[in-house]
């Protein structure tokens, strides 16, 4: 090294690789989003929750036998239906399950939509004209109702409603995503990348994803909230899994519908836990959207 040439600062790590630096972002995005950061902890509640079921219930979701449509106490604290299950026990192992096909779906439907649109908008030309005619198609019904066609196809179950809610959330997911990355491949380095001799799939999975990810986190977690939503409206109809599994959406059907009079607190327990696990879903991506948009990040 020549006489009075000072050495070039070391890159540091980034402040997301240390737990003091994640601390901050975090502490950061709470004071910027105070509504996406009480979210947030409210749906780390609800995942432990449902993770922890057997913990945090006070009795058998499928016992019979106890007190019939006995109010709220502390005994039960959300009461009992008309075939003396505990309301509470219910709802908590309705979470695990609310969880379970909400996070496989929304899996399944943004990694399908996800590389459908970028293959779409990146290889353009017919294959994109062909594609998105396709996915117009699949748009043109409204989501209940397609996933309500699907299930009755293919029979109820825990997995088919998974993978029928995937199906729907696919094609909304796909049109998003299809936008940025045509603005992306017009880059100086995707052309730099062509002209070295990338290969198309390369070029999608190395330099074009990692630039979208971030949309399709935010899509993710609002997309969960829909998720249980249309989980609930298909359990409802008694589309969902078998009726001696403990469902929110079940729990709001057939004879419940019918003593709500004698008993309110049947359905409003479990049609408040979906009403308040969707709203924090929703809450929370548009916070992500709000910080990850560099168009919203003033606001």
């Amino acid at each position: 090294m020549a006489a009075g040439t000072k050495a070039l600062p070391i890159p540091t790590r980034s402040p997301f690789a240390s737990p003091s630096g994640l601390g901050r972002s975090l502490v950061r995005f709470a004071r910027r989003k105070p509504l996406g950061a009480v979210s947030a902890l409210f749906l780390l509640g609800f995942v432990t929750m449902a993770l922890l079921a057997p913990v945090f219930a006070t009795h058998d979701p499928r016992e019979f036998g106890l007190e019939t449509f006995a109010s709220p106490s502390s005994a039960h604290f959300f009461g009992t239906d008309q075939y003396g299950r505990d309301i509470f026990s219910r709802v908590v192992y309705g979470s695990r399950l609310s969880l379970t096909i909400s996070l496989t779906a929304v899996l399944l439907g943004t990694t399908v939509g996800s590389l459908v649109g970028i293959a779409s908008a990146y290889i353009g030309g017919r294959t994109d004209m062909i594609i998105q005619r396709f996915v117009d198609a699949m748009l043109s019904f409204p989501g209940l109702i397609f996933a309500i066609a699907l299930v009755g196809l293919v029979g109820p179950s825990i997995k088919n409603v998974a993978i029928a809610i995937g199906i729907v959330t696919a094609p909304s997911l796909s049109r998003v995503v299809r936008g940025p990355v045509m603005s992306i491949k017009q880059n100086v380095y995707i052309e730099a990348a062509q002209s070295l001799g990338a290969g198309q799939t390369r070029i999608m999975l190395r330099h074009v994803l990692p630039n979208v990810m971030a949309i399709i986190l935010v899509l993710a977690t609002a997309r969960l909230g829909a998720a249980i939503l249309i989980e609930s409206g298909l359990s409802f109809l008694g589309l969902g899994p078998s009726p001696d599994t403990p469902t929110w959406g079940q729990m709001l059907s057939g004879e419940a519908l019918y003593v709500m009079e004698v008993a309110w607190w049947l359905a409003v327990f479990p049609g408040v836990a979906i009403t308040l696990v969707v709203l924090a879903f929703n809450l929370l991506g548009d916070s992500l959207r709000d910080i990850f948009d560099p168009h919203l990040r003033g606001r």
